[in-house]
């Protein structure tokens, strides 16, 4: 039964805002719209048995959250610099209606990307137009030229100014860092290089990657001045190296790596501790020739560096018209969680993407819930991070009330939500195992409609609370 249904296991949802991939679902939404395709998202989430959220709330110098330093997102309003109408935070209403339904929800910005094509329109005060000199076009994008000390210290500050003021859960950051390469076009940082950088040309590479090692340090020192048990994640594209340029790299022969294109060292980070987990993409079939997802969850479970690994899987690749046959149902999803879970440093999986799931190819959701997610799951506390104590839930009563039952509890310190188990009386032993949960919430009551004298009678109630370090509690019981 654990491992078939653990009951500590990241089961994420990435929901991408950029280009409006899965909300809002086109620009310009009103208020209302926008906070209904958002909330029946996160209820698509609680039906799949996720609990948590991965939101994207920078794609672009630009904000999802009511900012001073970046204007207000093309991609929620229309027009970049505009505020939404009827004027909302869509950063606080998310991590309001997160929270409400027991999920966890993580913060997702993009560190270097500042305009996502060169044929959009940037805000009057958008910090391309502030400070031109901080960015290099490549393609048809502008990025901040990651060479420079004053982009590190601008997007650490716009990191911090989101960890000091919302409640949230995790900062995360995706595979976009020195950008991917376009053939035959250099990424024009001749500049910086020169004047940054005592190394000779055929070195640069080395140059980029202190550049971005310099970049997630600093970043992991802003969030963790300011509270130290939140988390700090990456998601990086799914091969690091290819053995072939190195003995420590996977047996694989991706065209482009972290280490060798994006100039992302993400072993260096584990090893340094300057990243809490990592959620490598890991979005092609078991046994793909050019990057076989087996090859690849072996390899990161094995280079850890004692960091929590999580697994990004590629959901929107089901369809019964893949030209890979594997796609063509979704058993191929189901087939690799199982192998996620026969080793012992991954824990658990993140979805790409949220309207993905909305629209249920080939049945995922009912494969799931019958597989893999039948119960609930709680997202797993990171042994890198000194755990936070909760208090048990307070004065737990049952109440007959009007033929139902009424559950009340109170609110202890250091409590972001509460775990409620239903569990009949004979098996009250077994109460805290994924089976027992009924549900996660941050309410402060539950009532059980139906017989309450039946109900009383078969069953015990138990409560536990749960830290913003994803620490349990010991359980208090409900006495009538």
């Amino acid at each position: 039964m654990a491992q078939n249904h653990p009951k500590h296991e990241m089961r994420g949802v990435w929901i991408a805002t950029v280009d409006n991939i899965d909300w809002p679902s086109s620009k310009g939404l009103d208020t209302g719209t926008q906070k209904k395709e958002l909330t029946g998202m996160l209820d698509i989430a609680k039906q799949y048995n996720l609990n948590t959220v991965i939101l994207q709330i920078r794609p672009a110098a630009d904000a999802f959250y009511n900012s001073s330093l970046e204007p207000w997102s093309q991609w929620l309003t229309g027009e970049q610099g505009k505020a939404p109408e009827p004027y909302y935070d869509p950063l606080e209403f998310a991590i309001e209606e997160c929270h409400s339904r027991g999920l966890d929800i993580h913060v997702w910005l993009n560190p270097y990307r500042a305009v996502f094509d060169t044929g959009m329109l940037t805000a009057p005060d958008h910090v391309t137009r502030r400070h031109p000199e901080w960015f290099l076009r490549y393609g048809r994008t502008v990025y901040f030229d990651p060479g420079l000390p004053q982009t590190r210290d601008y997007v650490a500050g716009v990191v911090s100014d989101v960890v000091r003021r919302y409640d949230i859960d995790a900062v995360h950051m995706d595979d976009y860092f020195y950008p991917y390469r376009i053939a035959n076009v250099p990424f024009p940082d001749d500049s910086s290089f020169r004047t940054f950088s005592d190394l000779p040309e055929n070195r640069r590479d080395d140059w980029r990657r202190n550049n971005v090692d310099l970049i997630i340090k600093q970043l992991h020192d802003s969030i963790k001045s300011i509270k130290p048990w939140l988390e700090f994640g990456i998601s990086p594209f799914g091969v690091w190296r290819n053995r072939d340029r190195d003995p420590a790299g996977s047996a694989t022969h991706a065209g482009q790596t972290n280490y060798d294109d994006l100039f992302a060292d993400i072993l260096k980070w584990q090893e340094e501790g300057w990243i809490d987990y990592v959620a490598p993409q890991l979005y092609w079939h078991i046994g793909m020739e050019a990057a076989d997802y087996a090859v690849l969850a072996d390899w990161w479970n094995q280079n850890t560096r004692g960091r929590q690994l999580y697994i990004g899987q590629a959901p929107y690749r089901i369809d019964r018209k893949a030209s890979a046959k594997s796609w063509r149902s979704s058993g191929e999803i189901i087939r690799q969680i199982e192998l996620n879970r026969t080793y012992a440093n991954i824990a658990g999986n993140i979805f790409f993407s949220a309207k993905v799931l909305l629209r249920n190819p080939q049945r995922l959701n009912e494969k799931l819930l019958k597989n893999l997610y039948r119960f609930p799951a709680l997202p797993p506390s990171n042994s890198g991070i000194s755990a936070v104590m909760p208090d048990p839930p307070g004065n737990p009563v049952l109440l007959p009330q009007d033929g139902q039952i009424m559950l009340q509890w109170e609110k202890g310190k250091n409590t972001k939500y509460f775990v409620l188990y239903r569990h009949r009386k004979e098996k009250q032993n077994d109460s805290r195992g994924p089976q027992g949960i009924y549900c996660v919430t941050s309410s402060l009551s539950m009532t059980f409609p139906g017989n309450c004298r039946s109900k009383a009678s078969k069953y015990s109630y138990s409560i536990t609370s749960v830290s913003p370090t994803n620490t349990e509690s010991k359980p208090v019981y409900f006495l009538k």
